[in-house]
């Protein structure tokens, strides 16, 4: 079997979860939360989570597919010397977390707008100012020694953050945002819940008025009762895949 045959039936391992995330890419693109060709989105495939699928280098979001996915192991050296080696943040961020922390199985890092702005305040605590917001509280760590670009160093100091497997979401000062899940459509559920909250709290910020601020049991009781809520990010995620494929969309390929 050639290297074309051997790198399509790669391609097709994990089918489901491949699946997943291509759509999990293709809506980020959709709802303006990707940035040109940078950021990344990553999937562990294997017991420990040192096998991992990430977007192609140098792919945007609104191109990748579930076949164009590379595998790859984050315990190999070798693999930036690979023809279709990742970017090397990607490598150097998704890398560093699957390879320290198994428990963050899916890793979904993005620039967008308000969680960036966020990001960029002194002060990048995200309040629990309502439902939303509430999601992620006691739950978002936020990370104020920016380094620069994530190759391995950074995202070796990045992962670290992360290693309380309470921590689900990182406002990476300076940056952006990283969030992680159990899944493909935990992850991705919790991303766009974030990016909506950064959102509504930027703009209340703007209003220049008092923010009505959730009592710290109040808030943890929501943030309780969203992570049990039943099937509700599974339920988004298929959604999504329902509207992709009404459209004709090529995910899925």
């Amino acid at each position: 079997m050639n290297a074309d045959l051997l790198n399509m039936a790669a391609n097709m391992t994990h089918w489901a979860e491949r699946v997943d995330m291509a759509a999990a890419f293709r809506w980020t693109a959709r709802l303006n939360m990707h940035e040109a060709v940078a950021n990344h989105f990553s999937l562990a495939v294997n017991a420990d989570g040192s096998r991992f699928l990430i977007n192609p280098n140098g792919r945007h979001f609104s191109r990748i597919t579930a076949s164009s996915l590379v595998e790859i192991d984050a315990n190999d050296p070798a693999t930036m010397n690979r023809p279709d080696a990742p970017d090397p943040t990607a490598w150097g961020l998704h890398g560093s977390i699957h390879r320290a922390l198994p428990h963050a199985r899916c890793v979904l890092h993005i620039h967008s707008i308000h969680a960036t702005v966020l990001a960029s305040l002194a002060d990048s605590r995200l309040p629990a100012i309502d439902q939303n917001s509430a999601m992620v509280f006691g739950r978002h760590v936020v990370d104020d020694q920016y380094g620069g670009m994530a190759f391995e160093e950074e995202g070796a100091r990045c992962a670290a953050l992360l290693a309380d497997p309470k921590v689900t979401t990182m406002v990476m000062g300076n940056h952006g945002v990283l969030v992680v899940g159990q899944t493909v459509a935990e992850a991705f559920n919790r991303l766009y819940y974030f990016e909506r909250a950064a959102e509504t709290y930027i703009r209340a910020l703007q209003t220049g008025q008092k923010l009505r601020v959730l009592p710290d049991a109040v808030a943890e009781k929501t943030a309780r009762e969203w992570a049990a809520y039943p099937g509700f990010a599974e339920a988004h995620l298929r959604e999504i895949k329902a509207m992709l494929d009404e459209s004709g969309d090529s995910y899925a390929n």
